[in-house]
């Protein structure tokens, strides 16, 4: 992002990931589809106790075809660029089940709260 908003508030910053069907799923065996969901879900669950990840899951998007939406999450690194290194290593992002979109995220300073989250002390 070029510039913050301009607000009369204090702003918080965080990583937007957003996963995305990648190309090579359709065409992926069954089989396939599931072990790699299951290294996806090994890998956010790793992300999270690491501290990267504050909040993961998956969201319905049979409302935005042909390209939904499959997952969501947030993150507090201050990197975009670390922030989609770590989701590039997702197996199920380098076989191409997923593909991953990262971004800033701005919203009013301590409106979110992530009681799940590990965090340091």
């Amino acid at each position: 992002m070029s510039a913050e908003p301009h607000v009369d508030f204090a702003l918080d910053t965080y990583e937007c990931i957003v996963l995305y069907p990648g190309a090579a799923g359709r065409a992926l065996p069954a089989e396939t589809i599931q072990r790699l969901q299951a290294e996806h879900a090994g890998h956010m669950q790793a992300l999270q106790e690491r501290g990267i990840i504050l909040v993961a899951g998956a969201v319905d998007g049979h409302a935005r075809e042909p390209d939904p939406p499959l997952g969501f999450g947030l993150a507090r690194t201050g990197s975009v660029d670390d922030v989609r290194s770590v989701m590039e290593a997702d197996p199920a992002v380098q076989a191409g089940l997923y593909r991953v979109d990262v971004m800033t995220f701005l919203c009013p300073a301590g409106s979110l709260e992530f009681p799940l989250a590990k965090t340091e002390s």
